[in-house]
Order: C-alpha cells, then structure tokens, then sequence
C-alpha cells in the first residue's frame, strides 16, 4: 500500500528530554540512520501482502534535506511534508512551510504481482513536489501536496490532503494520528489501475481507461519510543479505502487495504 500509506511519524519528535530536542533542532547538521519491518499489499488494491525489511536514513545540511520517506518523517521533516528525496524550503515560518522536492519514483514492474503481468511497465522516472504545511495548532497541522512526473514516463500527476495530530506526548512517548484524501489525474490512473486494449490478451483482463478523479482515503496512527539518548522505536498501522475510478478497476482485488511497521532507528 505504497500510495495510500500515512508517513504517520510525521510529527512524531519524542526525545528523551524537550531540551535535547531544541538543541537538535538548532544543529545545522543532522543525520537518522535505521531500519524497519513493514507489511503492505503487494500494490494498492492487491488481495495478497508482502513484508519487507529496509534501511531508512535522513540528512539535514542547513536549509537541504536529503532521506528515504520514512528517514524524513522521523528526522522531522515529515511535519513540512518534504517526503522522501531531496527537498528545500521555500517559506519556513511558525505557522506556514512551504516546500520544493524532488525524488526518483521507482514505477511499477508488471512482474511485481501475479495479477499485474501482462500489462506495460510504468517507468522509472523523475517527480518533482510541492508541498505546504500549515499549524493550526501545536499539534494539529494541515497538508498538502502535488506531485508531477517530469519526465513523462507515464507516472502524472498526484495530489493530496492530510490532517496531521500529535493526541499523546511525554517525555518517552509520542502517538499521533492523521486521515487524509488523494487524487490523481488521467494519466496516472492510466498508468497504476488501467488496462489498455494491447494488453487484454497478454493479462486477461478487460480493458479499462479511467479518467481522472479521487483515488484513495487512508487513516492510521503511529508512536516513537525512546530508550536512549539517540535511539527509539517507532511503529505505524493505517487502512485505506481505494475511491473513484481506482476503486473500479479491473486490477483491484480489494478495495481495502492496510498497513503496519515497527522499527529502530539512532538520529541525532
């Protein structure tokens, strides 16, 4: 569940002590290194699951930041809504950030699923995002972003809204929670849920061009646990409901999908 899955440790900052976290914050460098265990299905809308074990990181250099996207959450840059790649910030103040990204969208292999092969390759391609975030306040934030493949691989155009809230904060732990909406347009349906008439022999299924349209709402919640100075737990579980021409595609098996990881990760 790729698409639809909530980078829910987004305002998740628990430090050991509010001063460290100040002080962390005022660093011009700083880094996350770590690794976690995350079950999803196998693309959204597929019936069977997969688990996987992979490396997180993020990397703050002054107004830069570079990270995977669950690096980025936990560093703190999810609370801007950076994402995963490379991203800078345009507008930076208490209230508003607003944000440029770019990052290589990996596509889609039509051997990543039984039920996909047949169908065309999405490419490899180039995404550059924009992105706000907007407190409303100390611990409920507003986001948004729109995301565009550059180089016309076939990835689109995307979008999205999510609200952000920090319910539960001690010294030693943090949960939050969020629901949010997404979109997207032709292309892109085309490309992740579509069917083109060349390959209804090849996958056996009916062909199927949807237009543009909402693609999916998700919720979940998520926590980080410290037990050292620079070291914590954390761990996510959210649902989805695909929406909208998604949901009517030939290729969804289930229109509900969900999500869990729990991993560990030193940042400082």
């Amino acid at each position: 569940m790729k698409a639809a899955s909530l980078m829910l440790t987004a305002c998740a900052m628990a430090a050991p002590a509010q001063a460290q976290q100040q002080d962390q914050e005022s660093q011009p460098v700083r880094y996350l290194l770590g690794a976690s265990v995350a079950s999803h299905p196998e693309y959204d809308g597929a019936s069977a699951r997969q688990t996987r074990l992979s490396a997180l990181w993020a990397l703050k250099i002054g107004r830069w930041r570079f990270s995977t996207a669950s690096g980025s959450a936990l560093l703190g840059f999810g609370r801007e809504g950076a994402g995963a790649g490379a991203s800078t910030q345009l507008i930076d103040s208490d209230k508003l950030r607003l944000g440029l990204a770019l990052r290589v969208d990996g596509g889609r292999s039509s051997n990543d699923a039984s039920t996909t092969r047949g169908l065309p390759d999405v490419k490899r391609t180039l995404r550059a995002r924009l992105y706000a975030n907007y407190s409303l306040a100390p611990d409920l934030n507003l986001g948004a972003a729109l995301s565009r493949d550059l180089l016309g691989h076939g990835g689109g155009l995307n979008a999205g809204v999510d609200l952000g809230w920090r319910f539960y904060r001690s010294a030693t732990l943090e949960w939050t929670g969020g629901i949010g909406i997404s979109a997207a347009d032709a292309q892109n349906m085309r490309s992740y849920f579509g069917v083109p008439e060349s390959a209804v022999a090849a996958s056996g299924k009916p062909a199927y061009a949807p237009g543009a349209g909402l693609r999916d709402l998700h919720v979940g919640v998520g926590f980080t646990r410290p037990f050292a100075r620079q070291w914590f737990v954390f761990g996510s579980a959210g649902a989805s409901r695909l929406l909208g021409p998604a949901a009517r595609s030939p290729l969804v098996e289930k229109r509900d999908g969900s999500h869990a990881a729990i991993g560990l990760a030193w940042r400082i």
